[in-house]
């Protein structure tokens, strides 16, 4: 609900605060004293188109801040969390315009867009009057009232979901016809690339070891060459290495013999020996085994080519060629299966249009019942508020295609004389008419998620029993939702548990609004004025009296 509302330089209010309570709120006060300028000021809240003519005159900026009492809207919360807006049951709103155009909005002190704000302010507030009924001046509403009075909202849900999960099988089906002829293209170059990787048999770490065997083989000449004259160097010919150190390894033996010292030296020219001579008998059996193969050189040399020309194609070594064949063999298995995918969702499409039929006509037999219990509960709320012989006519109306609600739209339709054509709301109705018939409809419909309503120019056109009436719905509207509403009528304002008094005044040459929150004395005496007019009478004053004993009531 809306608890504070203060407004700075708009219009010709300076500076103004003021506290609204749950229920019945009037606001009542003398012509032009600035009631109007207080509803344009929550319009702005609303996130309503701003003019620079709203600001006072010599000022530069406007200002209007609202705070609301959002503990019971925890969509509002999530909402605004997700938007980055942190809040606990507290919401401040803010609205600042200039004369330079910078106008800007503040959500709990954070600058926020003006879409956040039209999203969030109609789940706060309605306001219903000349230009303002957004709920009955927007056709998709009528569909939402109307099923709300049928009680047919969750059965309205289901059919949304049908219809959604409808509307992703027709298009997943027209993907896969668009995408057909390339899908075909596809199949073939991938399935020639599959076969291609899979002829080749790769192994990992294979070309690594055919290098190696390829070094190995192109230098079979040279090794067995050197390892053998390696050999006979150190072994087998004439002055080999290993018999002149035979030699020179006993002589120190027998030097060692005779000086002790050199035994350690002689020791190590052994070792150094038998070392050489493992050496030279590895050289002799590494020798014998090298054999060139010039025809295994051939296979081996002709099976890198093949992976070279992999790798110019599908990756830059045989593990990626065969992580790429894998990725491809996926793709395929996805592509093969694009018929089993089609025959399935084509078999869903069927399924989902059946249901979808179902429940849309469920849907439309039970709108049609109901359009004609509302219409005559309607009516009667209406003719209950002076506007006797009005016919308020929900239509409805096939749709050549459905949509997510389903197979038809609603308008109400109104015609506030007799004889006359039933048309469109907003071409027809006029403020204090579009007030009392959201009067009649919260009458009928009393449940709504939105705290607040304003009601303007409700009680246009009216007098005598029929205001009294109008007071009444009001006061058993805000036993539900507050309500604010703007009134002449003392009939009306009686049975408010809040009344709030709007004063022009003038001082130092500027004119100024203010409010007041009147006690029942003050309270008395406002109705005595609404009844007699400048000139308050004693008689007028009980009267008033009376009429407050009776509203309370």
């Amino acid at each position: 609900m809306l608890t504070d509302l203060t407004i700075k330089n708009v219009a010709i209010i300076d500076s103004l605060q003021i506290s609204f309570k749950q229920g019945l709120t009037v606001l009542t006060g003398e012509t032009g004293a600035g009631k109007s300028i207080i509803i344009d000021a929550v319009g702005l809240i609303m996130g309503n188109r701003a003019s620079c003519d709203l600001i006072r005159s010599g000022e530069e900026e406007a200002v209007v801040e609202a705070l609301f009492d959002i503990s019971t809207l925890p969509e509002i919360k999530r909402h605004l969390a997700e938007a980055g807006f942190g809040c606990t049951d507290e919401l401040l709103v803010k609205r600042s315009l200039s004369r330079s155009g910078k106008n800007r909005v503040f959500i709990n002190g954070g600058l926020a867009t003006l879409a956040l704000l039209t999203d969030i302010a109609p789940r706060l507030i309605n306001i219903y009057g000349q230009h303002d009924s957004q709920t009955l001046l927007k056709p998709e509403n009528h569909l939402r009232l109307l099923d709300a009075f049928a009680g047919i909202d969750e059965l309205r849900q289901k059919f949304t979901g049908i219809f959604s999960r409808l509307a992703s099988v027709r298009e997943q089906l027209a993907g896969l016809e668009h995408a057909e002829r390339e899908t075909e293209r596809r199949l073939d170059l991938l399935s020639y690339q599959s076969e291609e990787i899979a002829k080749a048999a790769l192994k990992q770490g294979e070309e690594e070891h055919l290098e190696e065997q390829q070094t190995l083989l192109a230098s079979a000449e040279k090794l067995g060459n050197v390892s053998g004259e390696a050999f006979d160097r150190l072994y087998g010919g004439d002055g080999a290495l290993l018999g002149q150190f035979k030699r020179i390894s006993a002589s120190i033996k027998e030097l060692s013999a005779i000086d002790h010292s050199l035994s350690e030296t002689a020791a190590s020219i052994e070792g150094a020996y038998l070392q050489m001579e493992d050496a030279a008998i590895t050289l002799r059996d590494y020798s014998s085994r090298i054999d060139s193969d010039p025809a295994a050189l051939q296979l081996i040399d002709d099976r890198l080519d093949q992976l070279g020309r992999l790798k110019k194609k599908y990756g830059t070594t045989v593990e990626e060629i065969l992580t790429y064949k894998a990725g491809i063999d996926a793709e395929l298995e996805q592509l093969y299966g694009r018929e089993r995918s089609r025959n399935s969702l084509e078999a869903e499409c069927g399924c989902l249009t059946e249901e979808l039929k179902l429940l849309g006509n469920e849907l439309t037999i039970a709108r049609v019942q109901a359009a004609k219990i509302l219409k005559h509960a309607l009516e009667g709320e209406a003719h209950q508020l002076a506007m006797k012989g009005a016919i308020v006519e929900p239509t409805l109306e096939a749709l050549a295609e459905p949509r997510g609600n389903g197979f038809e739209k609603v308008e109400f339709l109104f015609s506030p004389n007799p004889g006359e054509i039933p048309r469109p709301l907003g071409r027809i109705a006029s403020g204090g008419e579009l007030s009392r018939l959201m009067l009649a409809i919260k009458q009928v419909l009393p449940d709504s998620d939105v705290p607040t309503l304003i009601f303007d120019e409700v009680d246009a056109g009216i007098g005598g029993a029929t205001s009294e009436l109008v007071g009444r719905k009001l006061k058993n509207v805000a036993a539900r939702q507050q309500v604010l509403c703007i009134t002449h009528l003392p009939q009306v304002a009686v049975f408010a548990d809040q009344q709030l008094l709007v004063e022009k005044l003038i001082a130092g040459g500027r004119t100024t609004t203010r409010i007041l929150e009147l006690d029942l004395n003050e309270r008395t005496r406002e109705v005595a004025r609404m009844l007699a007019g400048t000139t308050i009478t004693d008689s007028a004053l009980r009267h008033a009296a009376e009429m407050l004993s009776a509203g309370g009531k």
